[in-house]
Formats: structure tokens, C-alpha cells, sequence
């Protein structure tokens, strides 16, 4: 049996080509993905500690937020210290040479200026020894032209960017201060005064030759005091490596669960190729089991079969993973996403890619084994060579009927239950359901949709769609595969557009200006609102500034700008707000009983009630509803040192908005770590991020989607072996070559455009689930489809498929007709 097995493997090889491609493409998936990420790993074992490889000893803060610099001279006059110096890291903004800011978040670091401790790979010149004195990463110096020498003006939160002069380039790359943007380094005092910061994030020590470091550390300790941590360079060492690899690791997670996706899908492609080939082999296996094989050596057979064809398709699915992988590594720089390490192909790698498509393979293959393993001897006497199709059975039918409709109402009782639990329980089992239920529901949908390729195409059509229906379970199972992958793109592009939708939505009602002005990564310095204000070009300048006293949330106001947000005002006159006037929203001026022209207390000040409003913005840290509105003025003489990361700007009366541009640009070029946007550019630097990971998920989930499309191929490939004699009569009573061509091709289409329509149908299911759930929790989501980027899946899965048909039709009309009339 052994040998005839590998015999029937040989000479079927090209039967069971499309279905190795599916685990060849999913192995390489794992393959790469492991290769990758492992590459990385490595390389962030090797770099983790790139900036400690000098230090002995570490003084962390515990219970403050920073550690004030006179505590540094402290620790360097211990006993035993050769060197000890207070480490910063900040952001901050470069300004070009050519006057405008350097695009990228902007790292900010201050460096040790004790040799002991020094730990930088310098490219070119020299690390800063003295305040003014600048070093920048090798790639935004020679970006930018800058020479060693030159004034650079860096900025950051403390105010105004300053000159400072460049001394050298390091190396950063691959490091945790590669953040995909410039590298700026500065001495600890200039860190402390470009920043505004009061202290150090940590201390690091050096010790001297020789001294007992166990000793030191508690002779540190008792200096640092209670709030303050001292750590070995061990523990600093395994800190770091620890946090390199969780987050390797993490990013591996999540490239698992896309694999996962696509090995689920060459698993419904593998055991539906099974389930074709081996029907199709119904009167041979009738034809053994009648000279005395036995029906465990059948089955024994079969997953010898499918065993060899996953180890030498798994193989394959390796050595296309290192490609992958290399070009996964290639791409990403480009991309300006910092990657570390290079490939690293471990054994474990290739084993889990050889174990994982060959188990893959022989258990998608059990299930079709076993029902080959009933066929009676007698069947050997038929003259049929593919036994009729066997309909799904009634307890599948009704179980997959009621688990499709547990699902459907799981999802649309969803925001109802207030529970995100059910959004992913009712996805699951509509999916499950459908897959159940797919002998019925798939052949019917291909009916419907069949109807007018009927009435264009006349007998063409009618062949196609009788040929798509005849084995329910088989185009179930082909369909099927392509749910799961559209299912998931479709579900987060509808996800995707309407959270954009959702916070366009937010900023029209946020923002009622022309101009916006925003920090990069941190809140606006604290003389740019009042430099902006200064200008006779802009008429209204109000920063965005809040605080949380007493569980109330007090706000920052401008009476032109306060009523963009409100829903209603019960008393008063909102626009009343001004210096010594509050807005009060209703639920707190119910719970404190005010009114207008009630007194309130602020920050010790008293106050006048000028309106009770209603506001539907949500809040920040407090009860809803319990919020005052103070204006800029008020607001800035009782918390001056609060901070906003975004300022609203409109030109003054009669002022063009060019202008006032013109005026907005001239005060942020002293300010690099700033940006101007207007409405539009503001909302797509809020709705970029959802784009990106939109294309991230699309280009991962698209590997599914190809899998399930060569299942496609696979099935109509098989079906036309199926149908040698058949294809061969229609020939013969004058079906053209084009017409034959046509009736796989429709065919081919009405399998694909049923999986599709399922899979968006799903996946916009979900995400409705989703958006009216987190519209119910407090949020402005409203589902809205992206007709045309659905449009697009189905127009591409349509396109694939007529793809799909094109060798399958040259394998049915490749044969001479009265050869193809005596197959058996």
C-alpha cells in the first residue's frame, strides 16, 4: 500500500499542486514571520544595553517624579564613585537649515560629560563637554547638511528653540532611542533649561577600580534616601533587555494572529481538495477494498498521502519564508520604521514550519479519509467514477441554523447589553453558522445571484450556475474560506471609516477656527500662546487647557468659541463668560443647587454663575456633566503653569486667511516642536494613524484572501477533471471553445462573489456591533460604509476569480474530444 500510495502521490502531483500552494504560502507565513521577529530579538538582546555598558550603578526615582540635580553631586562625593551624572530623556524640535522643523518625533537626551561613563558610538567629531555644546544622530546631520561646527536650534516644551553648536554625530540606530525620528544630545543643564524640567529621570554611577560594588550600592542608597532606587548593573542590564523583548514579542503576537487567520484558511482549502480528489477516486478505492484492502489500510493511505505532500509543500513553505523575511527587512527602513538585527534562521524555526504544514495537512485530510474509508466494495462495479453528491445532513442544517442565529442576535443586542464580549461572540458564531448552514445558504445565494448571468447568457449561464449548486457542499466549503479573510478586511475597513468619520465629527464640533496649533508629542510651550496673541493679524487665540479640582473639570473658555460645543443652554447667556463669569453645566449646578448668578469658588477665587448649559463633549476624569467653564484670562491667573497641546487661531476682522498664515508661521519658526494645520490637515493627522494600521492589517489579511482565491482555483480545477466526460459531450454536440471558457469563468465568479458578499456582509456586522456599542458608552460612532473601498474587495475578488478559471478552462479544452469521451 505504501508504495502504491507514493505511486498515486506521483502521478496526481499536479492535482494536488494548487492545494500544496495553500500550505506553502501559509508555512511561509509562520516561517517568515518567525524568522523576523527572531532577527529582531537577537538584535535587541545586542543593544538593549548599548548606553550602560559603563555603568555600575543606577539611582532610579520611586516616589517623585524626578531627581533633583543636587542629589548628583551628592552621589558623586561618595567614597568609591569615579563619575556620576543625571540622565534626561525628553522630546524635542530641530529647526532645518532650511528655517523650517525636521520632520519626526525629535528624542532629546542628555549625555554624561564624564569619560567613565560615556557609552555613545560616535560617528564623527565628539560627545558635548560643556553647555551650548550639541551631538545629533548621523542620518539627520547629513540630511539637514549640517557640519561639525555648525549652530543648530533645537527646541522643546521650556520655551523658544536656541542655538546650540554641533560637535559630533553618533549611532544610534537599532537602539531604544531609534524612534524613527532625529537624535539630539545635550549636557544635563542645557536638558534641564531646554525642557523646563526641574530634574533627572536617573542617576548613573561608575564605580572606581576596585571597589566592592555591594558595598557602594548601599553607601548610594543611603545617600539617595527613601524615594529613590538603586539598582546593580545587572538588574539595569536585565531591565533593559526585558523591555526590548516584550516589546519583540508583542509585535510577534500580533503577526501570530494573522497567521493563525491564514493557516484556518488552508485548512478549509487542504480538506476540501481531500474531499474532491478522493471522491473522484470513489470507484479506485472500490476497486482495492474488492482485492482485499482493507479499510484501515485505506485510511492509512490517505494520510500518508497527505502527510508527504504537507512535509514537501511545509519545506518549500521554509525556504519561500527566509525570502520573505529578507524582504520584510528590506522594506521597513524605507518605510522609516526602525527594525533591529538582521535573519535569524534557527532549527526550531524550520521544524514548527515543517510540523505545523505537515500536521496542518494530514488532520485537514482525516475527516475526508474517513468518509473514503465507507466506500462498499460493490461500488467497484458502477460505471460512475464520482459517486452523486451527498447533501449536508438536517442535524448539521438545524444546528448551524440556530448557532447562525444566536450570532445575528448576539450582535445586534450588543450595544443594548452594553457588553464588547458579545461584538466577538456573535462574530464568531455568525462565522461558525455560516459554515454550518453553508450547504444551503451558499447554493442559494449562487442561485440568486446566478439569475442574471441566466438571463444574459441563456444556456451558458444556466450551465455555469447548475455546475456551482451541484455539490452544495463542496462550494460551501470553498466560499467558506473566503469569509473568514474578507470577513476580517471588511470588517476593519468599515471599523476604520467610521472611527475617522467619528472623529471628523469631534473636531467640527471641537474646533469652530481656521488655524490649529499643536504640540508634537508634548503641550505647547508657554510663551507661544502669548506671542501669537500679541499679533494685530489674529483675532481670536485660545489654548485648550483644563484641570481636574475637587472632581470637577475646570476649562479653559473664549466667549466666541464656547457655544461650538454646547447642546443647550437652560439659563443665562453662555456668551456672558468672561472675568469673573462662569459657565456651569447642568448636572453639577443641579447637584450644587446653582443658578445664574449664584456665587462660586475657584482656586479660592469667587466667581458669578452667566449660564446654565448642557454639553455632550466628553469629559476628562470627572463625573459627567460636572464641569466650569473660566475664561482664557481667569483660568491663566489661577493655574498658570497648566499646559495645553493645542491652540485654536482665527484671523482678525479683515485679515486674509494668507495672512494671518504669514503670522502664524513667523512665530512657530522660533518654535520647532509646534505644528500649523487648518481643520482639514488637523483631521487627517488625527485619522492617519487609523489609515496606517488599516494598510498594515489589509496587507497581512490579503495573504488569507489569497489562499481562499487558490481554493477557488483548486476546486474549479479538480471539478473540471471531474467533469472530463461530461465537458467532453458538450464539446462534441457544439459547445465552442470561448463558450466552455465562459462556463468556468462564471462559474468561478459565482463561487467568489458569494464568499465576498458573506465576508463583507460579516465583517460589517461587526463592526456595526462595535460602533453602536461605543456610541452607547459615551461616544459620537455611527457606522459608515466605505462603499467604494467594498466595492473595491468585491471588484477584486470578481477579478481573481476569472484569474482563477484560466487554467482550469486550458486543462478542459487541452485534451482532444474523443480521448476525453473514453476517461473513466
Amino acid at each position: 500500500m505504501i508504495r502504491l500510495t507514493l505511486r498515486s502521490l506521483r502521478a496526481e502531483a499536479l492535482r494536488m499542486l494548487l492545494s500544496a500552494l495553500a500550505v506553502v504560502l501559509g508555512v511561509a507565513f509562520v516561517a517568515g514571520t518567525m524568522i523576523f521577529v527572531d532577527g529582531m530579538r537577537s538584535g535587541a538582546y545586542e543593544r538593549a544595553g548599548t548606553f550602560d555598558r559603563h555603568t555600575d550603578l543606577g539611582v532610579y526615582s520611586a516616589g517623585r517624579e524626578v531627581l533633583p540635580p543636587a542629589l548628583v553631586d551628592r552621589v558623586r562625593a561618595v567614597d568609591g564613585v569615579a563619575a556620576a551624572s543625571g540622565e534626561l530623556t525628553n522630546t524635542a524640535g530641530i529647526v532645518g537649515a532650511d528655517g523650517r522643523p525636521v520632520l519626526g518625533f525629535t528624542m532629546l537626551v542628555a549625555i554624561p560629560t564624564e569619560d567613565a561613563l560615556r557609552s555613545y558610538d560616535v560617528v564623527a567629531g565628539r560627545l558635548p563637554d560643556r553647555a551650548g555644546e550639541m551631538v545629533l544622530d548621523a542620518p539627520t546631520a547629513a540630511e539637514q547638511g549640517f557640519g561639525l561646527g555648525a549652530a543648530v536650534r533645537i527646541g522643546a516644551t521650556g520655551g523658544a528653540a536656541r542655538p546650540y553648536t554641533l560637535v559630533g554625530t553618533v549611532d544610534v540606530a537599532g537602539t531604544a532611542r531609534d524612534v524613527g525620528g532625529p537624535f539630539v544630545g545635550l549636557v544635563g543643564p542645557d536638558a534641564l533649561a531646554l525642557t523646563g524640567e526641574r530634574g533627572y529621570g536617573r542617576i548613573m554611577v561608575a564605580a572606581r577600580p576596585g571597589v566592592d560594588v555591594a558595598a557602594l550600592t548601599e553607601q548610594v542608597r543611603a545617600v539617595s534616601g527613601a524615594d529613590a532606587t538603586v539598582k546593580s548593573r545587572q538588574q539595569i542590564l536585565d531591565e533593559a533587555v526585558e523591555d526590548a523583548v516584550r516589546n519583540v514579542d508583542q509585535f510577534r503576537m500580533l503577526l501570530l494572529i494573522f497567521v493563525g487567520v491564514a493557516i484556518v484558511v488552508a485548512g478549509f482549502v487542504i480538506a476540501n481538495t481531500f474531499a474532491i480528489v478522493l471522491a473522484q477516486r470513489t470507484r479506485r478505492t472500490a476497486l482495492l477494498r474488492l482485492i482485499g484492502a482493507t479499510r484501515g489500510q485505506v485510511f492509512r493511505s490517505t494520510l500518508l498521502e497527505s502527510a508527504v505532500l504537507g512535509l514537501v509543500a511545509s519545506a518549500l513553505g521554509v525556504l519561500l519564508g527566509v525570502a520573505l523575511a529578507a524582504g520584510l527587512r528590506l522594506l521597513l527602513p524605507r518605510l522609516d520604521v526602525p527594525v533591529t538585527g538582521g535573519l535569524s534562521v534557527t532549527g526550531s524555526t524550520v521544524l514548527t514550519g515543517l510540523l505545523l504544514g505537515t500536521g496542518l495537512t494530514v488532520c485537514a485530510a482525516l475527516l475526508p479519509a474517513w468518509r473514503g474509508t465507507r466506500i462498499a466494495p460493490v461500488a467497484a462495479l458502477t460505471d460512475a467514477a464520482v459517486q452523486p453528491s451527498r447533501g449536508a445532513g438536517r442535524v448539521r442544517l438545524s444546528v448551524g441554523a440556530v448557532v447562525l442565529a444566536v450570532g445575528v442576535a448576539a450582535l445586534a443586542g450588543a450595544a443594548s447589553a452594553g457588553q464588547l464580549l458579545l461584538v466577538a461572540v456573535g462574530g464568531v458564531l455568525t462565522f461558525f453558522g455560516i459554515v454550518l448552514f453553508g450547504p444551503v445558504l451558499v447554493p442559494a445565494l449562487a442561485r440568486v445571484f446566478g439569475w442574471p448571468v441566466r438571463r444574459v447568457l441563456g444556456t451558458i449561464g444556466e450551465l455555469a450556475v447548475n455546475n456551482t449548486v451541484r455539490n452544495p457542499r463542496r462550494v460551501a466549503a470553498t466560499a467558506t474560506a473566503l469569509v473568514i479573510g474578507i470577513g476580517l478586511v471588511s470588517a476593519f475597513m468599515v471599523g476604520a471609516r467610521s472611527t475617522k468619520d467619528g472623529i471628523e465629527r469631534s473636531v467640527d464640533a471641537q474646533i469652530g477656527t481656521d488655524f490649529v496649533v499643536s504640540g508634537i508629542g508634548q503641550d505647547l510651550p508657554a510663551a507661544l500662546v502669548g506671542e501669537l496673541a500679541s499679533r494685530p493679524e489674529l483675532g481670536v487665540v485660545h489654548e485648550q487647557r483644563s484641570t481636574i479640582v475637587d472632581d470637577v473639570e475646570i476649562r479653559a473658555a473664549h466667549p466666541a468659541l464656547v457655544g461650538r460645543t454646547l447642546s443647550g443652554v437652560l439659563a443665562g447667556d453662555a456668551e456672558r463668560v468672561g472675568p469673573g463669569q462662569v459657565l456651569v453645566h447642568s448636572e453639577l449646578a443641579r447637584a450644587r443647587g446653582w443658578q445664574v448668578g449664584s456665587p462660586v469658588t475657584v482656586g479660592g477665587r469667587s466667581f458669578r454663575v452667566a449660564a446654565v448649559v448642557t454639553d455632550d463633549t466628553p469629559g476628562r476624569d470627572a463625573p459627567t456633566g460636572h464641569v466650569i467653564d473660566l475664561s482664557d484670562q481667569d483660568f491663566a491667573a489661577l493655574f498658570p503653569a497648566q499646559r495645553g497641546y493645542l491652540a485654536e487661531i482665527d484671523p482678525a476682522a479683515g485679515v486674509s486667511p494668507e495672512r494671518a498664515s504669514d503670522a502664524i508661521t513667523t512665530v512657530l519658526g522660533r518654535y520647532p516642536t509646534v505644528n500649523l494645520m487648518d481643520q482639514g490637515a488637523y483631521k487627517k493627522m488625527l485619522t492617519g494613524t487609523v489609515d496606517m494600521l488599516l494598510a498594515f492589517v489589509t496587507a497581512l489579511l490579503g495573504l488569507a484572501v489569497m489562499i481562499a482565491l487558490v481554493g477557488v482555483a483548486n476546486t474549479l480545477s479538480l471539478s473540471v477533471v471531474e467533469r472530463t466526460r461530461e465537458n467532453a459531450v458538450l464539446r462534441a454536440v457544439g459547445l465552442t471553445r470561448g463558450r466552455m471558457r465562459a462556463v468556468l469563468a462564471v462559474e468561478a465568479v459565482l463561487m467568489a462573489l458569494v464568499g465576498a458578499v458573506l465576508g463583507v456582509g460579516l465583517g460589517t456586522g461587526v463592526s456595526a456591533s462595535a460602533m453602536a456599542l461605543l456610541d452607547r458608552l459615551g461616544g459620537d460612532f455611527h457606522v459608515v460604509l466605505p462603499l467604494g473601498q467594498l466595492g473595491l474587495i468585491l471588484g477584486v475578488a470578481v477579478l481573481a476569480a476569472l484569474l482563477a478559471s484560466v487554467l482550469p478552462a486550458r486543462r478542459a479544452l487541452s485534451r482532444p474530444v474523443v480521448e476525453a469521451l473514453a476517461d473513466q
